[in-house]
């Protein structure tokens, strides 16, 4: 993976590189500082996002594809230009419909994911 420095002010996506996070399931960090996050992650029809749960909240933007987003115990389909917001500590997952790209900004960043 491409190392993408903390605070940049313009990102060039072309020179990011994907990391394979699970089958059909690839990630960019985009860019990140100290309280917010930016992810593109690409599905292929089948890929999941396993179901879990982090201290970050989350908002993810459906860029492309349909997706069954599950958050607690409720579970939505969602489209092209569809949004979900996972508060602090929520279980949640994503099962891809059809193949797709989310984009999730998470707070604070994800120490985790550097």
């Amino acid at each position: 993976m491409t190392e993408t420095p903390a605070a940049t002010r313009f990102v060039d996506d072309q020179t990011i590189a994907w990391e394979s996070v699970a089958e059909g399931v690839k990630r960019k960090i985009m860019a990140y500082d100290a309280n917010l996050m930016m992810v593109k992650v690409a599905f292929e029809t089948g890929g999941v996002g396993t179901p879990h749960q982090h201290i970050h909240t989350q908002m993810s933007y459906v860029e492309s594809g349909v997706f069954a987003i599950t958050i607690a115990d409720e579970t939505r389909t969602l489209r092209t230009g569809d949004v979900f917001h996972v508060a602090s500590n929520l279980r949640h997952g994503a099962e891809c419909v059809e193949a797709g790209v989310l984009i999730d900004i998470f707070s604070p960043m994800r120490q985790d994911f550097v």
